[in-house]
């Protein structure tokens, strides 16, 4: 079933706009979505960055040295590097395999990891 052939109720207000106001709403729409996945993005990578060993790491080697700038340009560059990989990787995933799989195949290596530590706890 293809997504464009699909009924749509459109508001009477949106019917009657000229065409280039509506292609106005349709790049605002854009740009929302894009400031909302921008938006989700850093919430999740920031929650997700804090206090792990990376940025105590990045910490102590900052004490270390004297040269918090240095060190700052230094962890920002493999910061980015690492989310560059990410990124070219996760479209690559994205191109060959269905959302659906992706999903999946996360939440199972998730598990999987949970597991393995949580065992590392017991055994440990």
């Amino acid at each position: 079933m293809k997504l464009d052939s699909l009924p749509v109720s459109i508001p009477e207000t949106l019917s009657q706009l000229p065409a280039k106001e509506n292609t106005d709403h349709s790049h605002h729409k854009k740009r929302e979505s894009a400031l909302m996945v921008l938006g989700t993005t850093f919430v999740t990578i920031f929650l997700a960055e804090i206090g792990d060993k990376t940025q105590l790491s990045t910490l102590l080697m900052s004490a270390e040295s004297h040269a918090p700038w240095v060190v700052f340009l230094g962890s920002g560059t493999a910061l980015v590097t690492t989310s560059l990989l990410g990124v070219l990787l996760g479209g690559f995933i994205a191109s060959k395999l269905s959302p659906k799989t992706v999903e999946k195949s996360a939440g199972v290596m998730l598990l999987l990891i949970s597991v393995m530590l949580f065992w590392d706890v017991l055994i440990g």
